[in-house]
């Protein structure tokens, strides 16, 4: 694959828009194209400048956000998804191809969402005492609310909360433990509408405070070139090896994760590049597309830039998001290196060779040609690691890739701001307001100054305007998500049914512990370590379940509020049990029967969907295996409580023979092809070398000895003959 072959074989957001419903909108004429994108350029400029310059009160930022985003819904979703697909005429009934009904649902949402924030100065009287027309208002938030995300996400998200509601509502009518004394609809309302219980609560907080400047600065990043630049130096580095385009697969992916928190958006990014290449190779189709969405789902859990859940523990935990990013260091390189080992061991039992030189970049070409595109990422991070609010380093990044994008990545200009940013941190003036405009201006000057010998200025300034639009557009459904689980979450804070759900998995687990005590002699058995086990594994189970129609962010809130308590009653940490619900709700974009990641790469693969989703969720084992290590062993995660160097290494060493050992059992080739004995002690060995402690990783190794040897015999002997 030569450098001149590595553009990508179609427009990544065609295809994610093929394979993502979630941002599938309607075919509009242009008039209502033309209003749908000023708006969506109108929502990305609100949080950059808020971001940068000071957020609004707290209930008028949601209450902002929330009315552009669920407007929005209504303009760009038609009731019915089959509707997406038709062309739109502009009629009586249709003012600019849209149906008079949703221009009166988008006003009417907008207008709902905007009327807590317009009476906010009174709102303290009112809560418990709601008026008339704060219920009436409410009632219609609320239905146009669970319409809006229905059309957005599908659904079974909305069809959770009309549940809940029903269920705040008749409490008195539900059988044993479950029984509360009931709500009226006035109750409901005053709780999930003028409260920060509902609605208006942590979930839609974080997409508006947090998640949206993210997902823009990935849109940024990926247009000025950062994501060519991960893919190209993934080529260089690793396409020469054994199975070279598969690995170039996985790197990419780690690399573009980096800046992209988005299953999906992964796959088709950097699969339009290597499944063609690996198919070409040799390898099946379906592995092909298993080992890319796979790699791609890493993007969710690879530090800086995480799925949207990691910014949800900031505020559920309330501990910095430089915390959350240290935690998932570990946990997302084991992924990584559970998907390496297999496709390494794939490569070597198929004899399949790496891509030649000449078929690849020059790693030193391409490092010259686009290293200022990284400096965004920099920037971000230095902001980010130097204490300052996740929005305001989004907000810096974002400059920075403005900046990189109209000088035409000069790398003079992107070193200065990166020089000039540093300087402002360390001198403890970033935040203020003559530094922050010194800054902006000089930026200003530097893309005029560069814009205005550049013949293709106009299409170069259209991009970084497309890219606000694009950024928006992501947001749209995410946001209504967001705010639906604010129904979710309010109705569990109103009843306390939360609490309810935890006794009962903590007490169906410690049955099921009971029963394993009955079976295992008293060495090995503890009964406080067993029922934790046994409700990880329902934990994992659920999420998985949830997982095959709710959104990962909408899973990971429901799952730490019913299930996250039962594990810390247990003894786990927050964090350890919030890393777990979230890991295992990222899992669920490759795990049959709705894998959606696995899907889009075996469209790309031409690939049997469901043969690629088993392929993937065996590529993945590391992935939902390591969750299970460091909720035994936090110091996995580094930043948790009782951290040790001792106990990091013990675990860390463990795991990463476990994963190994795994990959070879699990692909049937180590040295040379394994027996199916060898297959079963190296599978027991390293389950039981991932398991925490030196007792567990001795016993492995000894189990798995006689396969070891065995393989190295048969290897030499291969090579004599």
């Amino acid at each position: 694959m030569a450098a001149d072959k590595l553009e990508l074989k179609a427009d990544p957001t065609k295809l994610e828009e093929e394979f993502d419903s979630d941002i599938r909108f309607r075919p509009m004429i242009p008039p209502a194209a033309t209003l749908v994108s000023g708006l969506l350029f109108a929502l990305s400029c609100f949080h950059y400048y808020t971001a940068g310059f000071g957020l609004l009160r707290e209930t008028t930022h949601r209450g902002v956000h929330m009315a552009f985003v669920l407007g929005l819904v209504f303009l760009v979703f038609a009731a019915r998804r089959k509707d997406n697909l038709k062309a739109p005429r502009a009629r009586w009934w249709a003012p600019l191809g849209i149906g008079i009904q949703d221009w009166l649902c988008a006003l009417a949402v907008a207008a709902a969402s905007l009327y807590v924030p317009w009476i906010f100065d009174d709102l303290a009287f009112r809560v418990g005492n709601p008026e008339p027309m704060d219920v009436a208002m409410g009632t219609v938030l609320i239905g146009l609310l669970l319409e809006a995300t229905r059309r957005g996400v599908g659904w079974p998200l909305p069809a959770i909360a009309a549940l809940m509601i029903l269920y705040a509502l008749y409490g008195r009518s539900f059988p044993g433990i479950f029984v509360h004394p009931g709500s009226t609809w006035k109750g409901v309302v005053n709780h999930l509408y003028l409260t920060s219980q509902g609605i208006y609560g942590i979930a839609l907080g974080v997409v508006a405070t947090y998640v949206f400047h993210y997902v823009l600065f990935g849109v940024l990043a990926t247009r000025v070139g950062l994501g060519k630049f991960f893919i190209d130096l993934a080529s260089a580095l690793t396409g020469r090896y054994a199975g070279g385009p598969a690995k170039v697969s996985i790197f990419g992916s780690a690399m573009f994760g980096m800046i992209s928190g988005s299953s999906i958006a992964n796959t088709v990014t950097v699969g339009s590049l290597t499944i063609p290449a690996m198919i070409r190779l040799g390898y099946p189709r379906h592995f092909a597309a298993a080992v890319e969405s796979t790699a791609s789902t890493g993007g969710q859990i690879t530090p800086p830039i995480m799925g949207a859940a990691a910014f949800l523990m900031v505020e559920f935990l309330n501990i910095p998001y430089q915390q959350i990013i240290l935690a998932a260091v570990v946990p997302a390189s084991m992924h990584f290196f559970g998907v390496f080992c297999q496709v390494h061991f794939e490569a070597k039992k198929n004899g399949m060779r790496g891509l030649a030189r000449d078929e690849l970049p020059d790693a030193m070409a391409v490092l010259k040609r686009d290293w200022p595109t990284a400096i965004p990422l920099a920037v971000l991070i230095f902001v980010l690691f130097s204490g300052y609010t996740p929005y305001l380093a989004a907000f810096w990044g974002i400059t920075a890739c403005m900046v990189v994008g109209l000088t035409r990545r000069n790398g003079f200009v992107a070193l200065a701001l990166l020089a000039a940013v540093i300087a402002a941190i360390f001198t403890d003036f970033l935040t203020a307001m003559p530094v922050t405009l010194l800054l902006i201006g000089a930026c200003i000057a530097a893309a005029a100054a560069f814009l205005w010998n550049d013949p293709d200025r106009r299409p170069r300034v259209l991009e970084m305007i497309d890219s606000f639009v694009i950024g928006a557009k992501y947001a749209i459904s995410v946001g209504a998500a967001a705010a639906t689980v604010g129904i979710i979450v309010g109705v569990v804070t109103l009843t306390g049914v939360g609490f309810k759900i935890s006794g009962i998995v903590t007490g169906l687990a410690g049955d099921l512990a009971g029963y394993t005590g009955a079976l295992l002699p008293g060495a090995l058995f503890d009964p406080r370590g067993w029922t934790l086990f046994y409700t990880l594994v329902m934990t994992a189970i659920v999420c998985i379940l949830l997982g095959c129609g709710v959104p990962t962010t909408a899973n990971y809130i429901i799952m730490v509020t019913v299930a996250a308590p039962a594990l810390v009653l247990l003894g786990t940490q927050p964090l350890v049990a919030h890393m777990f619900v979230f890991y295992y709700g990222v899992l669920a974009d490759i795990t049959p029967p709705v894998a959606l990641a696995a899907y889009a790469a075996a469209s790309m693969a031409n690939a049997d969907p469901f043969k690629t989703g088993n392929t993937a969720f065996r590529l993945g084992m590391a992935k939902a295996l390591v969750p299970f290590v460091f909720a035994y062993a936090p110091s996995m995660l580094i930043v948790t409580k009782g951290f040790t160097w001792y106990a990091f290494i013990e675990t860390v060493s463990g795991c990463v023979l476990g994963i190994a050992l795994l990959a070879a059992g699990l692909t049937g080739f180590m040295l040379t092809r394994l027996r199916a004995w060898e297959r079963l002690l190296i599978l027991v060995g390293g389950l039981l070398m991932m398991a925490p402690g030196w007792t567990t990783t001795g016993i492995g190794a000894l189990i798995a000895t006689p396969a070891l040897v065995n393989q190295l015999i048969a290897a030499r002997a291969a090579r004599a003959a």
